[in-house]
C-alpha cells in the first residue's frame, strides 16, 4: 500500500482519556505514523463546535475559526477515518454538528447542487470506527446498520468520498483487557496499512 495522508477524526464528545474511542485513534495514528504514513488529527471534546440553526447559515456563513484547521486537514487528507461511540442509535450530536459545519456548499459539495451528485471531496476514501454497548452482530443483523448509512452513505458518499468501510466494535461496556488488546492490535494493523 502506498504512503497515504490520513485525518483522522476523534468523534467521542467526552475528553476521558480512558474512553476507548481515544484509545482507537492513538492507536491507528500511532501506527499510522510509524509505518511512515502522514497523520493529522481532531479530537472534537476539545473543540467548540456550535450548531448550524439554519440553510441560510450552512450555504452561506463561513466555517466558524476553530474548525478550519480541520476542514483543511479534511482537504489535504487522501484518507479520512472517523472513530466514534454509537449514542443513541447514531452519532453523537458533537460529531454530527461538527460534520455540518466542515462539509459545506463550496467544499464538500457543489453549491445549489439539489441532487448532491456532485461531490467535491473525490479521490478520497474512509473507514469509519464505532463502539457500542450492544453485540456488533446484533447491531448489523437487527438494526441492519441502518444507522451507519446516515455518515457514509448521507455524508461523506454525498461528497464524493469512495470507498466507505466500516468497522464495528460490540460490548464495549463489559470489554475485557485480553480483547481490549485484540482489538487495539486489529486497528494497529489497519493503520500501519493506511486503511
Amino acid at each position: 500500500m502506498p504512503l497515504r495522508k490520513i485525518m483522522i477524526i476523534d468523534g467521542h464528545p467526552d475528553p476521558n482519556e480512558e474512553r476507548f474511542c481515544h484509545a482507537l485513534v492513538n492507536s491507528y495514528a500511532l501506527a499510522a505514523s510509524g509505518a511512515g504514513h502522514t497523520i493529522r488529527r481532531v479530537t472534537l471534546a476539545g473543540v467548540n463546535v456550535p450548531f448550524v440553526r439554519s440553510e441560510a447559515e450552512w450555504e452561506q456563513e463561513s466555517v466558524p475559526a476553530d474548525l478550519t484547521e480541520a476542514q483543511e486537514g479534511i482537504r489535504w487528507a487522501d484518507h479520512l477515518v472517523l472513530v466514534y461511540p454509537l449514542w443513541l442509535g447514531t452519532m453523537p450530536a458533537l460529531l454530527q454538528a461538527f460534520l455540518e459545519q466542515v462539509l459545506r456548499p463550496g467544499f464538500a459539495v457543489a453549491p445549489r447542487d439539489r441532487n448532491f451528485d456532485r461531490g467535491l471531496l473525490q479521490s478520497k476514501s474512509a473507514r469509519i470506527v464505532v463502539t457500542m454497548g450492544m453485540p456488533a452482530m446484533l447491531f448489523r443483523v437487527f438494526i441492519l446498520a441502518q444507522n451507519l448509512m446516515v455518515p457514509s452513505r448521507n455524508v461523506l458518499h454525498v461528497a464524493g468520498i469512495r470507498p466507505v468501510v466500516a468497522t464495528l466494535i460490540g460490548d464495549v461496556g463489559g470489554i475485557d483487557d485480553a480483547r481490549r488488546r485484540r482489538w487495539l492490535a486489529r486497528i494497529e494493523r489497519l493503520g500501519r496499512r493506511g486503511v
